[in-house]
Parts: C-alpha cells; sequence; structure tokens
C-alpha cells in the first residue's frame, strides 16, 4: 500500500475497577473473562496502560475502541447496575482522556431500567464524547428485541450513534440441553466456541422480525464475529422470512442497519463472505484483545493477532486501497460522524 494504513479496533475489551468490585460484591463467576486471576487475560482485561499499548503497537493497531467484558453490567441487580454503569463510564472516560490520540470507549448501559438505559446512553455521548454503547443481547430473560428496549434504540437513534452488540453465554436451559453430559468441551462450546454466537445471532433475527428497525430504521447495530452466525445463512433465512411480513427483504436490514466486523478471528475465508454479502462500506475491524493475543492452541491459525498479524490479515487482503483503508477506519469514523448542532441563527427559514 502507498501509505500506511491507519487501523481502528472497535472490539477492545477492559474490565475498570468500578465493575470489577461490582463483579465481586455480587458473586459473579471468578473467570478470567471478568478480570478475575493472574493469568494473561485477566491482567491484560485490567491493564489500560502502557502494556495494552505495547500489546497495540504489536498487532499494528492505532486506536482502541474500550468496551467491558461480556455482559458488562447487564447480569447486576438493577440499582447496581445502574451506579456501577455510570462509575464505569467515568472511568473510561478518564482512560480515553490520557490517551485520545490512541483510546476511545463504548459506553456502559444499565439495561435493566429502560429510563436509566436511556439516559445514561444520552450522558455517555453527549458529556463524555463517547461514540456509542456497547450492549450484551439479552438482559435477564428479556431478549434483545423486548420493547422495554425501545427507549434505548430510540435515543441511540435521535444521537445518532451506534450500538455495538457482544454475545453471553445461553440461559441455561439452552446449555443443559444443548451443551451437557459432553465432558469439559461443553463450557467452551456454549460461550465462545459456538454458542455465543446462535443466541445473539437469533436476537438479531428477533429484533429485525420483531419490527425494530421498522420502528427505529435509522437505527446502527454492529455485529462482531462476522455477524454471529446468521450472516452466513442468511439466503436460506431470507427464503422463510415471508413469514414474517416485513416491510423490506430480509437482506436489506443487514445492509441498512448492521456493521459487521471480525473479532479477531483472522480467517480469509469469513473475511471475503462478509465482503460479499455486506459489501466493503458495511464492514468494520477489531481484533478482540485480550482473548485473541498470544494465543494459539495446537498451532491454530486465525485466532491471533500478536505479532503483527492483526494488521498484516487487513494488508493482505484481496481488496483495493480505498476499500482496505474504508475497513481499517474510514468506515469507523464515517459512522460515527456526529453533524454539528444548527444554531438558531444557522436554522434555515421555512
Amino acid at each position: 500500500m502507498a501509505d500506511r494504513l491507519r487501523i481502528i479496533g472497535v472490539e477492545e475489551t477492559v474490565v475498570v475497577p468500578a465493575v470489577h468490585e461490582a463483579y465481586r460484591r455480587a458473586g459473579s463467576p471468578q473467570i478470567p473473562a471478568r478480570g478475575f486471576g493472574d493469568g494473561p487475560i485477566a491482567r491484560n482485561l485490567r491493564e489500560a496502560g502502557e502494556r495494552r499499548l505495547a500489546h497495540m503497537d504489536d498487532q499494528g493497531i492505532d486506536v482502541a475502541v474500550l468496551s467491558l467484558s461480556s455482559p458488562g453490567v447487564q447480569d447486576l441487580p438493577e440499582a447496581d447496575a445502574i451506579a456501577v454503569a455510570r462509575e464505569a463510564n467515568d472511568q473510561l472516560a478518564e482512560i480515553v482522556a490520557a490517551r485520545p490520540d490512541r483510546f476511545q470507549a463504548f459506553a456502559a448501559i444499565p439495561t435493566q431500567s429502560p429510563a436509566a438505559a436511556a439516559a445514561e446512553l444520552e450522558r455517555a455521548v453527549g458529556e463524555l464524547g463517547f461514540p456509542g454503547a456497547m450492549l450484551y443481547g439479552r438482559t435477564g430473560d428479556k431478549l434483545a428485541d423486548h420493547p422495554d428496549n425501545d427507549e434505548l434504540y430510540a435515543t441511540a437513534e435521535r444521537l445518532g450513534v451506534p450500538l455495538h452488540f457482544h454475545p453471553q453465554t445461553p440461559v441455561q436451559p439452552v446449555i443443559d440441553a444443548y451443551y451437557s453430559g459432553i465432558g469439559p468441551i461443553g463450557t467452551p462450546l456454549a460461550g465462545a466456541a459456538i454458542g455465543w454466537y446462535y443466541d445473539l445471532g437469533v436476537q438479531y433475527l428477533r429484533m429485525i422480525f420483531s419490527g425494530v428497525f421498522d420502528r427505529f430504521p435509522d437505527l446502527q447495530v454492529i455485529a462482531g464475529h462476522w455477524g454471529e452466525v446468521v450472516l452466513f445463512y442468511l439466503d436460506h433465512t431470507g427464503f422463510f422470512a415471508e413469514a414474517g411480513d416485513l416491510q423490506r427483504p430480509l437482506a436489506d436490514y443487514f445492509r441498512q442497519n448492521f456493521w459487521v466486523a471480525g473479532s479477531g478471528t483472522n480467517s480469509p475465508r469469513y473475511l471475503r463472505w462478509t465482503a460479499e454479502v455486506m459489501g466493503t462500506d458495511r464492514m468494520l475491524y477489531s481484533t478482540d484483545y485480550p482473548f485473541t493475543y498470544g494465543f494459539r492452541p495446537g498451532g491454530f491459525p486465525y485466532v491471533d493477532t500478536s505479532g503483527g498479524a492483526a494488521r498484516s490479515f487487513l494488508e493482505q487482503a484481496p481488496f483495493t486501497d480505498e476499500q482496505k483503508a474504508d475497513i481499517a477506519h474510514r468506515n469507523w469514523e464515517r459512522l460515527t460522524a456526529r453533524p454539528a448542532p444548527v444554531t438558531r441563527r444557522e436554522r434555515p427559514a421555512r
């Protein structure tokens, strides 16, 4: 390429002190993915300083859009979630303020309370300057298409900011039915191996078929993990879509309301498929740090972004330089560009 790509990663995970302490108080699972322990994942999650910057340099990432590790504050008691989300967002804002050239952040949202969720998004965007929010699908037994979320979706649409969704572990009956009785592999299968993606992908379809994007046609959603499975079955699902009485073809919802990133799975096949379905003008970039950093079990090559792999994967993609720049940073910049407010003097006369 003629010029070095500027790469912005939009799914770069952190556990800030407010959330870590809230997990401890709530008796949440003491697992590395929530920042517990002394292993590399837990240590890297809790750190947002020089070591993280060094790892970003090693990956080849210029800017990291930070977000809380799944499920954010969405499994905390409602009163705790509201307070912890606010404190967590203040702590995220401090990290960004210390290195605005390298960090941005998605807001944590207390989806347990419709009014508080909308208010915290408004505060995070208006006061803290966040470009959007990270959500985690289900809140308790309420899925992403539940009407309680309409106030939040309306606020996001009005503010013109995207909502990035991240999966979380399926409900216990699903785990019991599909992932139990097969030994230790059941736990990862229910989670980051595959169960996560089915869980969230079905919620995306529910959002479409329940009319979320008909009520909020300008709402923009970011889907990680190459579209959470459903993208690969879009043609097949679309065959049955007439039964859903959609206002638009199913594929149109994905191409007009969704943006897709790979979350650190550096698969050339997934990359090509996503570009064919969505177009490179609806693709973003992410590394899913630290879960993809420095791990290559059995030599498996596709989920390790260290040693410059995050950068070389995109630089070597079978796209034009313009398309690579779109995926690397320009699509994100277009998505999060907010027009200057129109003042009374500037408002056109009727």
